[in-house]
């Protein structure tokens, strides 16, 4: 496909670079930026023809943001993928379709992903449909938040109607939770830190998605009793019930990853005092 590269990001994925790869054999310019893995991701990435940067990982926005500003790209829009994420053809298709037409001024597009868990769509239980800036033209946008990565973008932001495909068990329910420990970590320094800003309560009726998704995150995080409260919210109130098993055990996790969050933040706010925990 003319006009767009790949830039995927890794990290020890040897067993999901060569399908994320496949997926993305539509644009003549693959790039991988790998965060010094020590299995074979390297070594596959460069055997199936991508190009292979290497860059040592400190947190999820600045990756991105160095992989849109030291990598040269062969074409003026680059599609972020991670490597769990597949693009089907509809995606791809759309994708070309989009940016032929775009705007000089058109700077990014907006999509969503449908996360799979237990051969099937979590199409309530995850959550859906959450918006990601995937698509963007480098130099014009920048990504925030060191985990769970917002995109500002300096220009006019499109949405797109196919999806990623999300495999986030590929490398087993155990690796879930280790990531998830990590990601609550700094979840729980962003909640610190956003105490002391206004709520912004009019943002919740924001038309943009994602300014939305900000507002009710801090509102979230000032609630007691919140994981049992995200379990009530996906479970029932987003039907996740109607997913069966993957949506009973993928509602009970994400409620547990909230519990992570709220507990690390006790501790940090604890220690901040000068008390032990």
């Amino acid at each position: 496909m003319n006009g767009v590269s790949v830039l995927i990001l890794t990290l020890n994925e040897e067993s999901n670079i060569a399908d994320c790869i496949d997926s993305c054999r539509w644009s003549d310019d693959i790039v991988v930026l790998d965060s010094l893995s020590q299995d074979r991701t390297r070594e596959i990435a460069a055997a199936m023809g991508a190009r292979v940067v290497e860059r040592a990982f400190d947190n999820y926005a600045a990756q991105r943001n160095a992989g849109l500003s030291t990598v040269a790209y062969k074409h003026p829009w680059v599609l972020m993928v991670d490597a769990d994420e597949r693009v089907p053809r509809d995606l791809a298709d759309e994708i070309a379709e989009r940016v032929a037409a775009a705007s000089s001024d058109q700077v990014m597009f907006r999509l969503r992903r449908k996360d799979f868990f237990l051969g099937q769509w979590l199409r309530r239980a995850s959550g859906y449909p959450t918006w990601f800036g995937r698509l963007v033209r480098p130099g014009q946008v920048q990504v925030m938040r060191d985990v769970n990565e917002e995109y500002v973008a300096d220009g006019q932001i499109g949405h797109l109607n196919s999806h990623f495909h999300h495999y986030p068990f590929n490398k087993g329910v155990a690796y879930w939770f280790e990531r998830h420990n990590r990601y609550s970590t700094l979840e729980a320094l962003a909640s610190v830190a956003l105490r002391g800003e206004p709520l912004g309560s009019l943002a919740l009726f924001s038309l943009d998605p994602i300014a939305r998704r900000r507002a009710l995150k801090r509102l979230l995080y000032r609630v007691p009793l919140r994981p049992a409260i995200i379990f009530l919210y996906l479970y029932v109130v987003r039907l996740g019930l109607l997913d069966g098993r993957a949506g009973y055990y993928f509602s009970r996790m994400r409620a547990a990853y909230e519990l992570f969050i709220d507990v690390k933040v006790l501790e940090t706010r604890r220690r901040q005092r000068g008390l032990t925990v």
